[in-house]
């Protein structure tokens, strides 16, 4: 019995094996392979390496006209710096814990983010910037919660949607799918909705929205309530717009920019210039113009428009075809855990994809024009300490399942 159950397992490993090999998911013989994904990891480091340079081109105008960085024009670079040194000693954490035990923590991850998102609404705890109020002082930086609630969503979402596997495919009558499967995490992510809103941050609050349904979708959800979701979406994008007048105006400023180039078009206007001087092979790096204090923020939300007057468009497109490795590899990984019969592994692993492919396309839409103005930083390459470590975090999980998908093809356990 014992030789016949050994061989039964053996055979179901080959077989599923085989299925990988079939869609080009990993090679064909498990024993050649190597621990860990090397283009996954290459990518990563050549999008932070970037990152490192670019941060440093495009804040060292401010960074000697800011009398808080000292006039050090290498301060910036500096900080950000740190925070890839704490990104990469929070993803070797990461990447040692197995993803049954981040099974187990993500229902208190994701309670736990949202004692944080309530902790900057208090006055005198939360911190003000620029009218937002996002960020928990600490002593040595800035902690800005709604990095980590992605993280926590991605998490969060993958564990409901295993855990109510049975309720969300369309072998359940509708109406129980959609008060016993999907209502309770419509509830729980409006409740972390409201509290974005009302910081305000309403990029954060667009991510988690797509990361949760998205791995609903991807877990088995009914095609009919999606489709129902999609076609409610711009009746809710809608509302939220006449709830604050700002973001309407944002709309309005960014169908003609050049409307009023001085002031509701200003950064639009200023990044579309940027992404004009750079045209193909860009100005030379550390020549932009745009970032000598006409372009806000240019060493975070609207980091590629220096890429692009510097780098021009050859270097848009090295990022962008980084972020599309990193996006096809995250799905891979995902398809190769669900081939294992690993749920959550697969879910965490899509939906970190749907988090990075997601906040990438609207940071790139906005400094392309194509897309309203949002205060969302470009994964693994803007400056800011939170979004670093996070980023770093959810690229260390990934491996992880990679990692585990590697070691159960070669007959270990884990």
């Amino acid at each position: 019995m014992r030789k016949h159950a050994a061989a039964t397992a053996t055979l179901g490993r080959l077989v599923a094996l085989r299925s990988i090999g079939a869609l080009g998911a990993l090679p064909r013989n498990p024993r050649t392979m190597l621990a860990y994904d090397v283009s996954l990891t290459w990518s990563t480091l050549l999008l932070l390496a970037i990152g490192l340079v670019m941060v440093y081109s495009a804040s060292i105008a401010m960074a000697e006209a800011s009398a808080h960085t000292g006039y050090r024009a290498w301060y910036f670079l500096l900080r950000h710096a740190l925070f890839l040194f704490a990104g990469a000693m929070a993803a070797f954490v990461t990447f040692q814990v197995p993803m049954k035990v981040w099974q187990r923590l993500a229902p208190w991850l994701f309670v736990i983010g949202l004692g944080l998102l309530v902790l900057v609404l208090v006055p005198g705890i939360g911190k003000s910037v620029n009218g937002s109020r996002r960020w928990l002082s600490l002593a040595v930086f800035n902690l800005q919660p709604s990095e980590f609630m992605k993280l926590a969503a991605v998490l969060y979402a993958a564990s409901y949607a295993v855990r109510k596997a049975p309720l969300l495919h369309a072998e359940q009558p509708l109406r129980q799918t959609l008060l016993r499967g999907f209502l309770p995490l419509f509830v729980v992510m409006s409740v972390t909705g409201g509290l974005l809103l009302l910081e305000p941050d309403f990029g954060a609050f667009v991510v988690i929205v797509a990361i949760a349904f998205g791995v609903l979708y991807l877990g088995g959800l009914d095609w009919r309530l999606f489709l129902g979701l999609l076609l409610l979406l711009p009746f809710a994008l809608g509302a939220v717009l006449v709830a604050a007048p700002y973001r309407l105006q944002r709309l309005v400023a960014f169908l003609d920019p050049w409307s009023d180039p001085f002031g509701k078009g200003y950064q639009l206007s200023h990044s579309l210039i940027a992404f004009g001087r750079g045209e193909w092979f860009g100005v030379g790096l550390g020549s932009s113009v745009e970032k000598l204090m006409y372009l806000p923020e240019a060493h975070t939300d609207f980091l590629l428009a220096v890429i692009a007057e510097e780098l021009g468009f050859a270097g848009v497109v090295v990022v962008i075809l980084l972020f599309v490795w990193l996006l096809f590899r995250a799905y891979g990984i995902g398809r190769q855990a669900a081939l294992l019969e690993r749920p959550f592994a697969s879910l965490a692993a899509q939906g970190i994809g749907v988090w990075m492919g997601v906040q990438a396309f609207i940071n790139i839409g906005v400094n392309m024009g194509v897309l309203p103005t949002k205060g969302l930083t470009l994964p693994l390459l803007s400056f800011g300490g939170s979004g670093i470590v996070a980023n770093c975090i959810a690229v260390a999980i990934l491996l992880r399942v990679d990692y585990e998908n590697r070691r159960l093809l070669r007959g270990f356990t884990v």
